[in-house]
């Protein structure tokens, strides 16, 4: 008897949040690059950057966002598709 599972399981295929999940994440990343970046000064003892690298740190905060966001959706499509069932 064959077994029925298919080789296309639902790991290989992309939901309706993973996109910015991924975009997330690497904005996160860049964000914490900043962020270690921005403080290399402090244990350096050398001048510190100008405002604007600072402001770069934030990517940190909008990555998790995005990343929330994008997990939301995948959450809201799988509750849409168990009421549909």
């Amino acid at each position: 008897m064959r077994d029925k599972t298919q080789t296309n399981s639902r790991s290989s295929q992309s939901g309706p949040g993973d996109g910015l999940v991924k975009a997330g994440g690497i904005v996160f990343v860049v964000g914490a690059v900043a962020t270690l970046v921005t403080m290399a000064p402090l244990f350096l003892h050398s001048d510190p950057f100008p405002p604007v690298a600072y402001a770069v740190c934030m990517l940190m905060g909008v990555g998790f966002l995005l990343a929330g966001a994008g997990v939301l959706k995948g959450i809201a499509a799988q509750r849409r598709a168990a009421r549909s069932v």
